[in-house]
Formats: C-alpha cells, structure tokens, sequence
C-alpha cells in the first residue's frame, strides 16, 4: 500500500497545484483511477515537486496528479510488483533502477519528440540510447563551503580532491559514507575514474582520515558545514547544498576540476493504460517551461535543455560548458554495475571502525611534519583488498541487484574477509608507526 501523505504535505501540495493534485490511494485504487489521473512515483522533495504540480496543472488543466513517494531502494521492489502498483510514470533520480527496470522490460519506448534533448554530456550517458527513458535534470558533485571556518584556519577553498589530503583539514571535511549514503558511491568513482584504482582509493583514504563521516543523506552534509556543526568542507550533491542555501544557510558552493552528474530521469511503464496523460506530463517535465522552472532559486537544479542557461543567473554553473573544458569526464555508465560493490567495499575500509583510520592518518601527519619517512606506512594504510580486475569480476556477479545505501541481511563472506584484511592492515600500520617513531 502506498504511504500516505502526511497533512502537511498535502497542505501544501494543495497549496500549489490543487487542481492538478489527487489524493495519494493504495494501488488498487490507483490501478483504477480515471482515465485523466496519472500516478507518478518520486523520490523528489516536496519543493521540488509542489512547482511542477502546479505547473502542470496549470498547463494541462483536464489531468490529476497522483504523487507516490518512494526512495530509489524502495522504488525498485515497488515498480516490480504485479501491474507495477498502478504506477503511470516514474521520475526520479536513480539511474540503476531506471536501468533495471529497462532490462525488466518495465518501460515503453518513448517516441521521438520526447528524444531530442542532448543524451550525453561529457562522460556521462543522459537518457536511455534506446529510448525508454531521458534525463529531466541534472545535479553535479562538489564542495559545499563555510567560507567563514575557511579563513578563521587560514585555508583556501580546496580546487579539486587531492587538496581535501592536506593535514590542515582534519576534523574540518564532511564526508557522506559511502556505504549509506545513496548519491556516495558515484562520487567515490569519479575519483576513481579521474585518478585510477589506486590512487584514488589512497586519495579516500587520506581523505576519509581527516574527515567526520555522515551517516545519513545530502541535508546532514550541509548541516554539518553550516551553522549546526563545525565541519568546513562538505563533499555532497549540489541540490542538497543549494536547498540549504534556499532555506537560508550561510553556505557556499563550487565545482572541483574533477566532478561528474547523477542525471534525474522519467520513464513511463508498459503497464500504464494512461499513455496519453504519461506522454504530456513527460514532454512538460522536458518543455522550455517546465526547465525553466529548475533555475527557481528554492531548486538550483540543473536543467538538461541547453537553451534553458541563458536565463540562470549570471555566474551560474553551466554543465555543458564545464564538460566542454574536461570537467565531466566521469563515465556514469561504464562503471554502474560496480556501484553497489563500492559501497560495500567502503564498510570495512573506510567506514567500521572510522576512529582508528583517523588515528592512524593523525600520526602519519604528524610524523611527517617532525620530518619522519613514513612512505612504508602510507603504502600500507592505502593497500585495498581487491584491484580493479577483482573488482570488474566480483561486481556483476555478487552486487548488481544492490543499489547503493540499501542495507542487506547478511553480509557476504566476501566481506567478512575484507574486514579482516582492513583489520590486520590497521595493525601493522600502527607497528610501522611505532617502529619509525611516529
């Protein structure tokens, strides 16, 4: 049964589109709706929502909108239910379980006119190559900053990755785990993808040991950095910075020279017996208008029309030109299936036990600022438990029905072994620290 809606939330849906909002049934009902309502399943946040309700309705006065929310891990066993739960439309941000869903067979080709907006942008596939679903938005990786702890610790804005490795950010970074945090994990692979497999997970490690984890999503990053805690750095998603910024946080946020985009797509199931309402509210979604309405300074969302960034803001990041000079290079689908693998592969590396990997980078710091040769140490703190080779065999076989954050009810013996790799690689770290006086 779908969750209800809670009263203030359909307050203020109401508010803004009541005319083009139904109220939210169990499937069953939903399965036999009229033929002018359309129940579409989200993971957008109301302020989100509530502006595309609204304008819809007023552009399409004779439809009513069902609004279903689910997560992206919830969305999946949802949409694959008998009859897909009455579900018409699915726009989210999740493009594995766009592409799950697809491989199902859930999706119906969408036709031509729905198709001609740009389906890459630097590395990164947009929408379906076979049509079934397109990319309605976009959001893109960076740094949320508190410009003011930046310069009470006399440190400049970081300008890429490797810069967040400096022992004056400890304490001062917070970071997402990427083993529960859903958007964590693609931005894991674009360090990976920039700086190789071994680099780069060295880079986390570093970065992981001057950082305070968050546990939880986009919001807590910000809270984090802003006025509720003392973190001056936040590594997140720019929609979730952006929300907090709308709300009145005293934030900042910039781009490093390796980002990459986590496009949010639509997609209308085979099931639907309201094709034509599905098609009209997906040609809105990718309309100039219903772009135009992604600029609102509560969204700062990134819209994938081009033509819509000559009304942003002067200043305003624009991802087709940053892809133009190298900036969005990550390779979204080349390496998908091993996102679920990733962020299990973060638990026991960088997540459980977080404190001693702390300890451990706090002591090579300070070593090292005594003048000590602590290379030995470093290679071993940074050793992982797998290559990338492994890592491309083991992805698709044991983790390409996980999503990422999605908690299992075992861990597999896999990981068993990688905790007790990360384990025995702690210990003798800390002999090597010993041993060179650290």
């Amino acid at each position: 049964m779908s969750a209800p809606l809670c009263h203030d939330r359909r307050r203020l849906l109401q508010a803004f589109g009541g005319a083009a909002l139904a109220a939210v049934a169990p499937p069953r009902a939903q399965a036999q709706t009229p033929d002018n309502t359309l129940n579409v399943l989200t993971a957008y946040p109301d302020e989100v929502v509530t502006r595309f309700v609204a304008a819809f309705g007023a552009a399409y006065p004779q439809y009513r909108l069902n609004m279903v929310w689910r997560m992206p891990h919830e969305a999946l066993p949802y949409l694959q239910a008998p009859d897909q739960n009455g579900i018409d439309v699915y726009w989210s941000a999740s493009p594995r379980t766009f592409a799950q869903i697809k491989a199902a067979q859930g999706w119906q080709v969408l036709p031509e006119t729905l198709r001609s907006l740009p389906p890459r942008i630097g590395g990164c596939q947009l929408s379906d190559p076979q049509g079934y679903f397109v990319a309605t938005e976009m959001a893109a990786y960076g740094f949320a900053l508190n410009r003011a702890r930046l310069r009470q610790r006399q440190l400049q804005a970081p300008s890429d990755w490797p810069e967040l490795c400096d022992a004056r950010y400890a304490g001062l970074i917070a970071m997402p785990d990427p083993a529960r945090v859903g958007f964590a994990p693609v931005m894991l692979d674009i360090v990976l993808q920039a700086y190789g497999w071994q680099r780069g997970w060295a880079l986390w490690q570093e970065i992981a040991g001057n950082a305070q984890l968050i546990g939880r999503g986009g919001s807590f990053v910000s809270d984090s950095v802003g006025t509720q805690g003392e973190a001056a750095v936040g590594l997140s998603i720019d929609f979730f910075v952006a929300s907090a910024m709308a709300n009145g946080a005293d934030l900042d946020f910039i781009y490093p020279r390796h980002s990459g985009v986590n496009p949010g797509q639509v997609a209308v199931t085979a099931s639907t017996p309201h094709r034509e309402a599905a098609l009209a509210f997906v040609g809105f979604l990718l309309s100039e208008t219903g772009q135009a309405l992604l600029l609102h300074p509560d969204l700062r969302k990134l819209p994938v029309r081009p033509s819509v960034y000559r009304q942003a803001p002067r200043g305003s990041f624009n991802p087709y030109l940053a892809a133009q000079a190298g900036g969005l290079d990550y390779d979204s689908t080349r390496t998908q299936a091993r996102l679920g693998l990733l962020a299990a592969l973060c638990e026991p590396c960088l997540s459980q036990p977080h404190a001693p990997l702390q300890a451990l980078w706090r002591r090579i710091h300070a070593g090292e600022a005594r003048g000590l040769k602590l290379a030995a140490a470093r290679r071993e703190l940074c050793r992982m438990p797998i290559d990338e080779a492994q890592a491309a065999e083991l992805a698709p076989r044991e983790y390409a029905r996980r999503l990422e954050a999605q908690s299992e009810s075992a861990p597999r013996a896999i990981e068993a072994q990688w905790s007790a790799f990360a384990a025995a690689q702690r210990e003798q770290v800390a002999r090597l620290l010993s041993a060179a006086g650290a």
